[in-house]
C-alpha cells in the first residue's frame, strides 16, 4: 500500500485528489506513470520517479520542498535544452556554478545540476541564455533570461556597461514553475503570469518588445486554455508542459534557434 500512494504521488496526484479516486482510477494513473514515463526513462527510470514525487510533494512540504521542486523543475529543463542543443549539433559552453566560469560542454554526467547559464551560435548571432537573473528594466528576478550577445558583455552587479542592462540585447525572457501537484497549478500560472505582464509592460515602457514563453510542469485545463488563447494573440511567444516531454523540446529548438 505505501509503494502504492508513492506511486499515485509521483502520477501527480495529490493527497488531497487520492481520497476521491476509485481503485480503477488508482490503477490507471500508475499505469500511465509507467507507460508514459518510466518505461520511455529505460535504466534511468528511477530518477525520473524520484524527480516526479518530490514534484509533487514540493507544494505540499513546505518552503524548502517547494524550492527543491523548483530545482529539480530546472535541472529537467536544462536537461532537454543541452539534448536539444547536442542533436542540433550545437557547440556550447555552460556557465559552472562552482567555479563561476563558462566551460566548454563535453558529455559531463549530471551536468544539469551546476549550469546557470548556456551560450551557444546560431546561425553565426551569438547567443547566451541566463537563469534566475535581476532584470534592471524589470527590477525583479527573471528565471530565464536570452541575450543577443555573449558571455563576456555580461557583468554581474549594477556595471551600467554590462548588457543585461540594455533592454534591446534581451532576445526572450521566460517563467519555470516546476511543482506538479494539481492543487497549486493555478497559484503557479498566476504568479507567473503577473511576472509575464509585468516584463512585457516594462520593456515596452523603453520601446522593446523581446518574447515571452512559460514552462509549468503542473496545468489544469483553465490554465490550458488561457495560454492557448495567449499564445494565439501572440501575447505568449510559446509555452510547454514541463511533463511532456515533446513540447519541451519543441520549445528548445525554438529557443536555440532565435
Amino acid at each position: 500500500m505505501e509503494i502504492k500512494n508513492s506511486l499515485l504521488t509521483a502520477s501527480g496526484i495529490s493527497e488531497k485528489a487520492k481520497k476521491y479516486l476509485q481503485e480503477h482510477d488508482r490503477k490507471r494513473a500508475i499505469n500511465g506513470l509507467i507507460e508514459n514515463f518510466l518505461e520511455p526513462s529505460g535504466k534511468a527510470f528511477v530518477d525520473e520517479l524520484v524527480y516526479r514525487f518530490l514534484l509533487t510533494k514540493g507544494d505540499s512540504l513546505g518552503g524548502s520542498m517547494r524550492n527543491l521542486a523548483g530545482v529539480l523543475g530546472e535541472w529537467k529543463f536544462t536537461r532537454i535544452l543541452i539534448a536539444t542543443c547536442s542533436i542540433s549539433g550545437m557547440d556550447f559552453e555552460y556557465l559552472d556554478s562552482k567555479t563561476k566560469k563558462w566551460t566548454h560542454f563535453n558529455s559531463e554526467p549530471e551536468v544539469e545540476k551546476y549550469v546557470k547559464g548556456l551560450h551557444w551560435v546560431s546561425n553565426q548571432n551569438k547567443r547566451t541564455l541566463l537563469y534566475n537573473l535581476t532584470v534592471p528594466t524589470v527590477k525583479k528576478n527573471v528565471d530565464l533570461c536570452l541575450f543577443d550577445c555573449s558571455p563576456n558583455e555580461i557583468v554581474s552587479g549594477k556595471n551600467s556597461n554590462s548588457a543585461h542592462h540594455d533592454p534591446k540585447k534581451y532576445l526572450a525572457l521566460g517563467e519555470l514553475k516546476g511543482g506538479i501537484d494539481p492543487a497549486g497549478a493555478d497559484e503557479h500560472w498566476k504568479t507567473a503570469n503577473s511576472a509575464l505582464n509585468r516584463i512585457r509592460t516594462s520593456f515596452s515602457a523603453k520601446g522593446y518588445h523581446p518574447k515571452t514563453f512559460f514552462v509549468g510542469a503542473a496545468i489544469e485545463n483553465a490554465m490550458a486554455q488561457e495560454i492557448y488563447q495567449q499564445l494565439n494573440n501572440n501575447t505568449l511567444s510559446n509555452g510547454a508542459n514541463l511533463t511532456n516531454e515533446t513540447q519541451v523540446v519543441s520549445l528548445c529548438d525554438w529557443l536555440i534557434k532565435l
